[in-house]
């Protein structure tokens, strides 16, 4: 495999006659053997994307390969190349585990042999294999979302596409789950992996996309793109909202970007954490605004989130088909009020 697995140039993708870019001149380049992830919110483009380089669908303009396919006019070579796990598991309840990772081995032409041997293999490296003769609707949520990512596993494809994998699952689950995926690509498997979880995406992604309304807005390592917000954070925790709107303008040239307030809560992004804390304190302590404590910390993948686009990666809002148009209007109307 050459030195990208992925290569996408200038991706467009409109929905609604034109009226909606889900993706607007988004570029990629995804180094082989790695975990690259897309990074953003729903509607943000991520699974428009996922869908365009697994052939699923194809891109109004611009230009993508996988495996060094491209993916409009060789979509066969594209699909024998890649596995798929989506956002919810797509196996079937009514089969059993075994039957399940069987029934894609033959659908892939795999020959019958290999497929009970790869079957059996992965139902022991997921930890299913006590469960492989159960039907899947007595599975728990994380077994289902394991036995997804093993179906996608089954013609051992070099390119894994995982969309938002541990979405819905809880903490242990998501913790398994990340460690699946890491032995994956310590055995050569490349993953390009989509997640609004900041702290999926600083444990998982060597490299680092970062999109919002279908626009590339930052990319880089996760700690490049911390080193972007300054040295420190410095969360205020005062006594009432009140006190906090009012703290805001008066701390307002103690920061090169603006604070975020949130609640009783207003979080800075400064250089020098010592000293602008001892300087915020004594205006603070002179404007008689209550405090109820305060914290210095490294900045996280979320505030360089919340420093590019104005809000958190938790916004509520439809898929990336063209239909987040009021999650769309709730972030502008944030961005504004943050102004």
């Amino acid at each position: 495999m050459s030195e990208f697995a992925v290569e996408a140039d200038n991706i467009v993708r409109l929905f609604d006659k034109g009226g909606v870019r889900a993706l607007d001149g988004v570029s990629l380049r995804v180094p082989s053997g790695q975990v690259f992830g897309l990074l953003g919110p729903n509607g943000s483009g991520k699974t428009t994307m996922v869908r365009i380089l697994s052939t699923i669908l194809a891109p109004t303009s611009g230009r993508a390969s996988v495996a060094g396919f491209d993916v409009v006019k060789q979509p066969n070579q594209v699909r024998r190349h890649i596995g798929l796990a989506g956002q919810n598991a797509t196996v079937d309840e009514n089969l059993t585990g075994y039957e399940n990772l069987r029934m894609v081995g033959l659908l892939n032409h795999l020959n019958r042999a290999y497929v009970v041997a790869r079957s059996r293999q992965l139902l022991e490296e997921f930890s299913l294999a006590d469960a492989a003769n159960r039907t899947v609707k007595t599975y728990s949520g994380g077994m289902r979302r394991r036995l997804d990512l093993a179906a996608a596993l089954v013609a051992n494809p070099p390119i894994l596409f995982l969309d938002e994998p541990t979405t819905g699952l809880d903490p242990q689950s998501r913790q398994d789950l990340w460690a699946i995926i890491e032995g994956l690509v310590e055995g050569g498997t490349t993953v390009l992996l989509t997640t609004q979880y900041l702290d999926e995406a600083d444990r998982l992604a060597q490299q680092l996309v970062v999109l919002d309304h279908g626009k590339i807005i930052a990319q880089g390592t996760s700690g490049e793109l911390k080193r972007q917000m300054g040295a420190t954070v410095l969360a205020l925790n005062f006594n009432s909202i009140d006190d906090a709107s009012r703290a805001r303008p008066l701390l307002a040239d103690l920061t090169a970007t603006p604070a975020n307030l949130e609640g009783t809560v207003l979080e800075m992004t400064v250089d020098n954490g010592p000293s602008v804390t001892a300087d915020a304190l004594r205006r603070i302590d002179t404007a008689h605004l209550g405090l109820a404590g305060l914290a210095l910390r490294e900045p996280s993948l979320d505030d360089v989130f919340l420093n590019l686009t104005g809000h958190r990666t938790d916004g509520a809002g439809a898929g990336d088909d063209g239909s987040g148009g009021a999650a769309v209007g709730r972030r502008q109307k944030r961005r504004r009020a943050r102004a």
